[in-house]
């Protein structure tokens, strides 16, 4: 189901850092290939205030740190979707640190939907040409000595991307650690059957490929994790371990999403995310300000 491009070593070890950020449960990390100074960020953090409107850089100024005391070079930025639930850092270290921003082609189909919800009005471009590369399936880059590639898997979002460099593959929401299961598929553009498909299509790389997620909420009180393997997700997974069926998922995913509640940032998130990071532009006084739609999403 997966077609990994011949020029992929899979045997590649790149070094994973990991950087937890405990107000959104997300996990950023850097991807440093062990045969350069090269590295990647993957799904970076803003951090923002949101009842009294401020923005303030700590969780990036983290990544900033690491990266310059250990003499890494940035050269890719990577958002594996647009986030619901925190808001990116990468323009901010991209200005620090260089390198170039990616994320998947049907961001624009994510800028069409979200520009109509929040009345952006013509201004806003809706072509993705806020970031510098626009991710199709099967696509490949550099890091370094490493081919990392990039394969499409919708259903959480339609544009949403599985990033494998090396052994090591960044899932985003697609997947959860084992006893957390899989992200919801009930935002626009998302299907459960969808989802299911690209989460088969995940679980089709080798065994023993690592797994790394993108938020982790600690279930039943556990410790915080975020690698797994193929291998464990197949055998564990409780929403598509290898007996659920994709209809008995399909049952499972949209019953439970019609429970849950919209994530606490959705609303900055989508309007920040939506322009590769940057902020909403000034009014003519200079001040910045964030929509909220009253029952629009």
């Amino acid at each position: 189901m997966s077609t990994i491009p011949h020029n992929i070593a899979l045997s590649v070890t790149p070094v994973v850092t990991a950087f937890f950020d405990e107000d959104t449960n997300t996990v950023t990390y850097v991807v440093t290939d062990p045969n350069s100074k090269s590295c990647a960020v993957i799904d970076s953090v803003m951090d923002i205030d949101y009842a009294a409107g401020h923005i303030n850089y700590d969780a990036a100024n983290k990544v900033i740190q690491y990266i310059q005391e250990h003499g890494l070079k940035l050269e890719w930025l990577i958002e594996t979707h647009v986030h619901a639930d925190h808001l990116s850092g990468a323009p901010y270290i991209q200005g620090k640190l260089g390198g170039k921003l990616g994320i998947g082609e049907n961001i624009t189909m994510v800028q069409d939907t979200f520009g109509k919800v929040f009345n952006e009005g013509t201004e806003f471009r809706r072509d993705g040409s806020q970031f510098d590369r626009l991710f199709k399936d099967g696509d490949t880059y550099q890091i370094g000595t490493m081919t990392a590639f990039a394969m499409h898997t919708p259903g959480h979002t339609p544009a949403c991307m599985t990033h494998v460099i090396g052994n090591a593959a960044f899932v985003g929401d697609t997947l959860f650690m084992p006893d957390g299961g899989s992200a919801r598929a009930d935002f626009p553009g998302g299907d459960a059957r969808v989802l299911f498909r690209s989460i088969k299509r995940v679980l089709s790389l080798p065994n023993e490929m690592r797994l790394f997620m993108c938020h982790d909420y600690g279930p039943n009180g556990r410790d915080i994790r975020w690698e797994t393997t193929v291998a464990e997700q197949r055998a564990h997974n409780i929403h598509v371990n290898d007996t659920v069926t994709e209809d008995e998922f399909v049952i499972m995913r949209e019953a439970r999403d019609k429970t849950l509640g919209m994530p606490r940032l959705i609303i900055p998130s989508l309007q920040v995310n939506m322009r590769g990071g940057e902020l909403p532009p000034a009014d003519e006084s200079g001040k910045r300000f964030l929509k909220v739609p009253i029952n629009g999403l």
